[in-house]
């Protein structure tokens, strides 16, 4: 049952791998195995009855098999279509089947240990892909009903492959004694087989397709190469003109930014120097209430900031030195608010002013604690400035 499955699954794939269709343009992608090795493991049958062509398939009488795997391979194939292959096989007669042309009495054992020399026929025939046909030849001893003998082998068979890997190998060997006491008998096997530490390389034909293939390509090159020098020399020039006219461009542009920067700076000193003639706001001492005179100012710069939406202003506050450095912090920052909430009470954004207090650390003359001077040197230094920090 096992053999007619295994010959039902090569049809099987022999139909399947028929229906693929050649790849019309060779690369070095479409490469064949020169050189591999290969490992097998399947089924043997031994047909001892001694005949060469009498009832080859005779199974039930002719032949003698175990039903769980019996025969292991391993063998090297090289470029030239040669193998080199080792084979164990193990086997067992039933009682009554002949052995040199004897019936057996009992149940008996038989091993098997062959090489044999094989060739590759798709090196006739031409390369399949999927399918490969090989005859061969070799020695062996075999052990049969207790009696050892050594043979001359020659076998033929076929393997057929699944994947890149994976395939399946059917074969018959007829096996000559040495010994002439002896009967020769058959060997029949199939199993499945794996290929690994390959080598590949093109077919002859393929190799002379792409070789033409790499010519024309060459050919093809040469035109496209010509074809693309005119085109190179034409971009050439146009690109030379291009550069120029984006030369000319950037300039224009390079003066067009210094002019808009130099615009830019003009605004700007020209609306600092607007805030600049205000006068400067001006606290009562140890006061931080906005005198009037400080309201009217802070009108005036709440006119600039509504003419220039653009612009965003830093106000510093300061106090004199008089009292303590913490106290003049605190009045400072005051002083700050108070600024700050008229200027955001008459609709300007808090996000176009920016408030810091610094209380006497920013003096603008020498009148610091135990420096005796005027009230007017002291009003001088209660303060608030006012510069353009974004425009």
């Amino acid at each position: 049952m096992l053999f007619v499955f295994f010959v039902a699954l090569t049809y099987a794939t022999y139909s399947q791998n028929s229906k693929i269709t050649e790849i019309p343009d060779i690369t070095e992608m479409d490469s064949t195995r020169v050189s591999s090795w290969i490992i097998g493991i399947g089924f043997n049958a031994v047909d001892d009855t001694g005949t060469v062509f009498d009832d080859v398939f005779d199974v039930n009488e002719g032949w003698n098999a175990v039903p769980y795997p019996s025969r292991l391979s391993f063998g090297r194939y090289y470029k030239s279509g040669l193998g080199l292959e080792g084979i164990f096989t193990y086997n067992r007669y039933k009682a009554g089947k002949l052995v040199d042309n004897f019936p057996l009495e009992e149940d008996a054992n038989y091993f098997g240990l062959d090489t044999r020399l094989s060739y590759d026929l798709n090196k006739i025939i031409g390369e399949t892909g999927w399918f490969d046909p090989y005859v061969g030849a070799g020695v062996g001893f075999t052990s049969a009903n207790k009696k050892s003998r050594g043979t001359i082998n020659a076998v033929v068979g076929f393997r057929i492959w699944f994947t890149e890997n994976f395939g399946m190998d059917v074969n018959s060997t007829g096996k000559w004694g040495m010994n002439q006491n002896y009967k020769n008998h058959k060997q029949h096997a199939i199993g499945l087989v794996y290929r690994f530490i390959d080598e590949k390389e093109l077919s002859r034909k393929n190799q002379k397709l792409l070789a033409l293939q790499e010519e024309l390509a060459l050919e093809q090159i040469k035109i496209e190469d010509s074809i693309a020098l005119v085109n190179q020399q034409q971009e050439e020039a146009l690109l030379l003109a291009q550069q120029a006219a984006k030369q000319k461009e950037d300039e224009a542009e390079q003066a067009r930014l210094v002019q808009l920067e130099q615009d830019k700076l003009e605004a700007k000193n020209m609306v600092q120097g607007e805030i600049d003639s205000l006068e400067n706001l001006y606290f009562a001492f140890d006061s931080y209430q906005l005198t009037n005179t400080s309201k009217t100012e802070l009108n005036k710069l709440i006119g600039i900031l509504n003419t220039y939406p653009e612009i965003t202003l830093e106000i510093t506050s300061h106090t004199d030195s008089r009292g303590s450095r913490a106290y003049n912090q605190t009045l400072s920052e005051s002083r700050l608010k108070s600024t700050l909430d008229y200027l955001f009470d008459n609709s300007i954004d808090e996000d176009r002013i920016e408030g810091k207090a610094f209380g006497e650390d920013q003096l603008i003359n020498s009148c610091n604690d135990g420096t005796k001077c005027s009230e007017e040197m002291h009003k001088a230094n209660r303060r608030s400035e006012i510069n353009i920090v974004k425009f």
